[in-house]
């Protein structure tokens, strides 16, 4: 790929796009110090240790799923069959283990493979066939679910020993001490796997975002596909990778989810993808594309996270929860479509 000219750049990156993005972006973090706080004068356990753990580790899955969306919605596309692709590759980690008795991370590395050959075909469908994103994913969705449900008979998959709950439940710098009584006691409860994992991940692709080709790139179709072609990007290939990469980390998700489970059901990820979607857009990813961070996602990741855990804490019903939840997505979408039209 070749780098664009300063020229052609300036018809893709405008100032004003990144002035709304901060704006949208301080909204998120606003909204984020609000709710700790409201939480916090509720609750005396949510400003605990704990607690943070807790949330950083279920925030984790959504985070995950919700960088690979990022990249996908900024070239102007949507994912709907990340939570089934989840799913599948969980799945298919689980029976590797106990079936054809591979190691554990030969095992996950397959289950990774399945999910980035799910979004290989997403992008092919996207890019050579010319389905709308829309269609060609809400396929895949359908498909994945149902290959999941029939290698496995619809049933869990259980007994996979404790090395295979290893990432999900393990944690750096977990301190145990034994108490007078003799039994454990956990000192600090260390920095979860799938949290380290979550960092490492959103670092990783921030900086092919912000400081690559292939960034500008991926922009650059987001906000101008025609345009970007005519500058010399290569639409399709750059297209497929933001496809694959959501698989990808969509695959990475269902192992690491499993993993806590220590089961791997096929039936798990269930509206995991509008969950992704909805950090990316309350984060400042714009769903008509060109527009979005990865730092904006996790912001929004955490926003959906402290939600969730403290109307748990609260008492407040699941089914109450989804009202809410929806509401701020559709306020925030609906807060995106003004800023756009401005």
């Amino acid at each position: 790929m070749t780098s664009l000219p300063d020229d052609k750049q300036k018809l893709f990156f405008q100032p004003g796009d990144r002035q709304k993005d901060l704006i949208q972006k301080f909204a998120a973090i606003g909204s984020l110090v609000v709710l700790a706080m409201v939480f916090s004068l509720t609750s005396d356990a949510f400003f605990s240790v704990g607690n943070a753990m807790t949330i950083a580790l279920q925030v984790t899955s959504i985070a995950i799923l919700g960088i690979g969306m990022t990249c996908v919605i900024i070239t102007g596309g949507i994912d709907l069959s990340v939570g089934s692709v989840l799913a599948l590759s969980g799945v298919v980690a689980a029976l590797a283990v106990k079936e054809a008795a591979l190691p554990v991370p030969v095992a996950m590395l397959a289950g990774i493979l399945v999910g980035t050959l799910c979004g290989v075909a997403n992008g092919l469908c996207v890019t050579r066939l010319k389905l709308p994103p829309f269609i060609a994913t809400l396929g895949m969705m359908m498909v994945a679910r149902g290959v999941a449900l029939q290698i496995t008979g619809a049933r869990a998959v259980s007994g996979l020993g404790e090395s295979f709950g290893e990432l999900g439940n393990g944690a750096l710098f977990r301190i145990v001490t034994i108490g007078e009584d003799g039994f454990p006691d956990v000192a600090f409860p260390g920095i979860p796997y799938p949290v380290i994992l979550m960092v490492v991940i959103a670092v990783a692709v921030a900086v092919m975002l912000n400081r690559t080709v292939l960034g500008r790139h991926i922009y650059a179709i987001g906000s101008n596909a025609e345009a970007a072609r005519l500058s010399g990007v290569h639409v399709a290939r750059v297209t497929l990778f933001t496809y694959a990469l959501s698989g990808t980390l969509a695959g990475l998700t269902g192992c690491v989810l499993m993993s806590r489970l220590v089961t791997a059901q096929p039936n798990e990820g269930v509206m995991y993808e509008l969950d992704a979607i909805a950090s990316a857009v309350i984060g400042g990813t714009s769903l008509i594309g060109g527009v979005g961070t990865i730092s904006g996602t996790a912001i929004g990741a955490f926003v959906i996270g402290i939600l969730r855990n403290g109307l748990n804490m609260n008492g407040v019903s699941a089914f109450t929860q989804q009202i809410i939840i929806g509401l701020v997505i559709l306020l925030t979408v609906w807060i995106d479509q003004l800023r756009n039209r401005r």
